[in-house]
């Protein structure tokens, strides 16, 4: 598995983001990538329960992310569409594990599907994703260094 790397104030992938969920990626032999994360209390919606749409945000950077393994850091992904699904509740201060894949890959974009697992396997929230296939560039303005850009370790 190659690792991924993380940035400094990235909501799912920020190290120094108080508020973030500092998740960290693994690519996959079967080209899908794995996130792992343990949402805190600050993540919560109900009591004890993840938030919904912080859910939402770890499967659309997982599904995301899935491009990476195919093209490297030359091709991004800009979520153009998102459509989520939740089939149990999600709880708090545990592990969690999130796969995310490419379905379809087009010139211009890339469409994709992810799963949140709860530590017992069960899938929790499912999702699928269209996205625009983009450079960096053509995105904004990235530092690599200021951004603090690298693979992280465990």
């Amino acid at each position: 598995m190659r690792k991924q790397p993380n940035s400094k104030m990235c909501f799912v992938c920020g190290m120094k983001n108080i508020a973030g969920l500092k998740a960290f990626f693994y690519e996959q032999e079967d080209g899908s990538v794995l996130a792992k994360f343990t949402p805190q209390d600050i993540h919560q919606g109900y009591p004890g329960r993840l938030h919904g749409g912080i859910a939402t945000a770890i499967l659309d950077e997982t599904i995301g992310r899935a491009i990476m393994v195919r093209y490297g850091e030359e091709i991004w992904g800009v979520t153009v569409e998102l459509r989520v699904r939740f089939k149990a509740p999600v709880p708090l201060g545990q592990e969690l594990r999130v796969i995310g894949r490419i379905t379809r890959d087009t010139r211009r974009v890339f469409e994709g599907e992810g799963e949140l697992l709860l530590a017992d396997g069960t899938v929790a929230v499912v999702a699928q994703g269209k996205y625009l296939k983009l450079s960096l560039e053509a995105i904004g303005t990235f530092d690599p260094e200021e951004q603090e850009w690298r693979v992280v370790p465990d």
